[in-house]
């Protein structure tokens, strides 16, 4: 446990999903901390249980190994999430999809025996692709959400990567909320939620990396929560060509536009999550339009080029009139 300079500010971390978390809380009742760890690892090991495609035994897992036309009850949590997961899906076209697992295999960005190799180099035949595509669409799926029963409608694969991150933040957050922590920061592999303030009534600051060379904003987050997408966490080079893990589920192909990174603020870290996918997967101007459509608070980062050599940094109103003036 790292001691911040404020003898009440008490830090924890530890490892989830292929990641890691870190909690920084106020405590300045010096209470004991093993029962926070406990509950953080707790909630996250039943998020995984749930959603995780790593998992053979995951909710998850059962479902997409299941034959066709079978039904399945989801627990609460994973029907939430479901429930998320496909309103995203419309609202976008299905520039985000929840049932692109059997792509993002063909692509090897999926479950592999070895998380930390480095990926193959090589994209897939269109053939492939194609027929992965056959297996993939949310309108396959018949989903009863007051009844939390869903239909494997044969072969299709749900992967939750997009979005189930966020929702254990937002898990962990209501429990630890629950347990009487009313002032925290709290992130799982870049996804932030943080409620109320700092020891000393400072709001929590986050800083949101750009493109290279660009100084990071400095984010005063109140009671809500920021999400990143982007393709510098995970691409692989073939033919001179950059590919990202971002993939269209609309046509099977990784994306390729200037867009580095995109952050989203929403209240809850599930939606932000979501939010963040669909935004980048879009691009630099039908994901633009999307944010304006939706008034979402987003921040947009461009690769450098000949026009802007440093990159671009674009703010939408909802962020400008959320943030204006606090950033540093």
């Amino acid at each position: 446990m790292h001691h911040a300079q404020d003898a009440s500010l008490h830090r924890l971390q530890g490892a989830t999903m292929g990641t890691t978390w870190s909690l920084r809380l106020a405590n300045p009742d010096y209470a004991p901390l093993a029962p926070v760890q406990a509950l953080v690892q707790q909630t996250l090991e039943a998020v995984i249980a749930q959603m995780s495609n790593w998992e053979a035994d995951s909710c998850l897992s059962r479902f997409n190994g299941a034959a066709a036309d079978t039904w399945h009850a989801l627990p609460l949590e994973l029907a939430q999430v479901l429930d998320a997961a496909l309103y995203w899906a419309r609202a976008c076209d299905g520039a985000y999809d929840p049932t692109v697992g059997a792509l993002v295999s063909l692509w090897g960005f999926g479950p592999r025996a070895d998380p930390h190799a480095p990926h193959s180099g090589q994209p897939p035949a269109q053939a492939a692709i194609d027929r992965a595509l056959q297996v993939c669409g949310h309108q396959r799926l018949q989903w009863q959400p007051q009844l939390r029963r869903l239909l494997q409608p044969g072969g299709l694969q749900l992967d939750l990567s997009g979005i189930a991150k966020g929702y254990a933040v937002d898990w962990v957050a209501e429990r630890l909320r629950a347990a009487g922590w009313q002032h925290a920061l709290l992130e799982i592999g870049g996804e932030i939620r943080t409620w109320g303030h700092k020891p000393g009534g400072q709001p929590w600051r986050v800083a949101v990396a750009g493109v290279a060379g660009d100084e990071p904003l400095a984010v005063p987050l109140v009671d809500g929560a920021l999400a990143s997408s982007g393709d510098h966490w995970h691409v692989f080079m073939h033919g001179g060509r950059r590919f990202s893990h971002s993939l269209d589920p609309r046509t099977g192909q990784a994306v390729a536009h200037a867009l580095t990174s995109v952050t989203v603020y929403h209240d809850e870290c599930m939606h932000a999550d979501a939010l963040a996918t669909v935004l980048t997967v879009l691009g630099p101007e039908d994901g633009w339009q999307f944010a304006l459509q939706q008034q979402l608070a987003a921040v947009f980062h461009s690769h450098p080029d000949a026009g802007q050599p440093q990159g671009l940094r674009r703010m939408t109103p909802a962020w400008q009139q959320r943030f204006a003036g606090s950033m540093q």
